[in-house]
């Protein structure tokens, strides 16, 4: 049985690759629903839908446990997912998302005090960041700052075009004096570098592809009942639900060659 990952586009590319990077050994299968990206700006019930119907399907293709590598669907699917889609019908599966993860690394450094978020509009709306690191860290300072035109522009190809936007959405945070900012999406770390000349110097930013792949490692130490289902012939499967130029590129780019997607229907 595999280890899926799913995002809404391209994003979660980046974190596929960083997860393969940490455990070479076993069979992944990503899959990117660019035919709906993105998710950021839909109503909660239809996030859950897409997202649903996306873990069923990573289900019929074997795999025992699902990413989702998607902070929208992390934020507004993943709780009801677990509760109620996996009791009722796949007891034997589970569902992780990257909120939870990259929370226990914010909230857990000691060093910061003043934490940014920055995220797509559903994300920030939902509060999950402010509420779950005042839970962890009750003296922690949160400020969401919402990004929505930042994922369409990376679905594009269109990143060269960004710099005002990062300018306009960093501004906030840059005034709130964060010494700390998370990437709330996993699109964002694509425009990493050009963040770091915006912020603040000094400012750390905790992007999700350097924090999943050793949190997923641990976890699978954890649960030896799952790591033990879990296939390791280093078999890695490509898959959206709409072939496009630019994701092409992007995977190129990403990956330093040629990615064979298949399409996937959901």
């Amino acid at each position: 049985m595999k280890i899926g990952i799913f995002d809404s586009g391209l994003g979660g590319l980046v974190v596929t690759k960083a997860v393969i990077n940490r455990l070479p050994q076993y069979d992944i299968l990503y899959v990117g629903d660019t035919k709906r990206v993105p998710y950021g700006n839909r109503s909660q019930k239809t996030v859950y839908d897409f997202t649903a119907r996306a873990v069923e399907f990573l289900f019929a293709q074997n795999c025992k446990l699902v990413i989702i590598a998607c902070n929208t669907a992390s934020a507004q699917a993943l709780r009801k997912i677990q509760q109620e889609l996996l009791p009722k019908k796949y007891p034997d599966r589970r569902v992780l998302g990257v909120i939870i993860p990259t929370l226990e690394a914010v909230g857990s450094d000691p060093r910061n005090k003043k934490v940014g978020v920055l995220a797509t509009q559903s994300t920030a709306a939902s509060h999950i960041y402010r509420t779950e690191l005042k839970k962890i860290n009750p003296r922690l300072k949160v400020l969401e700052q919402s990004a929505p035109l930042l994922v369409p522009l990376i679905e594009n190809g269109a990143k060269k075009f960004a710099q005002p936007f990062l300018l306009e959405y960093l501004r906030p945070l840059k005034k709130f004096r964060a010494d700390a900012v998370v990437l709330g999406c996993t699109h964002y770390p694509i425009l990493k570098e050009q963040m770091r000349k915006i912020l603040l110097k000094g400012v750390r930013l905790y992007s999700q592809e350097q924090i999943i792949p050793e949190k997923l490692a641990k976890y699978l130490k954890r649960h030896p009942e799952i790591d033990s289902r879990l296939s390791k012939k280093a078999q890695r499967v490509f898959m959206v639900t709409d072939l496009n130029v630019n994701l092409m590129a992007a995977a190129k780019e990403l990956f330093g060659k040629k990615i064979a997607f298949k399409l996937a229907d959901f």
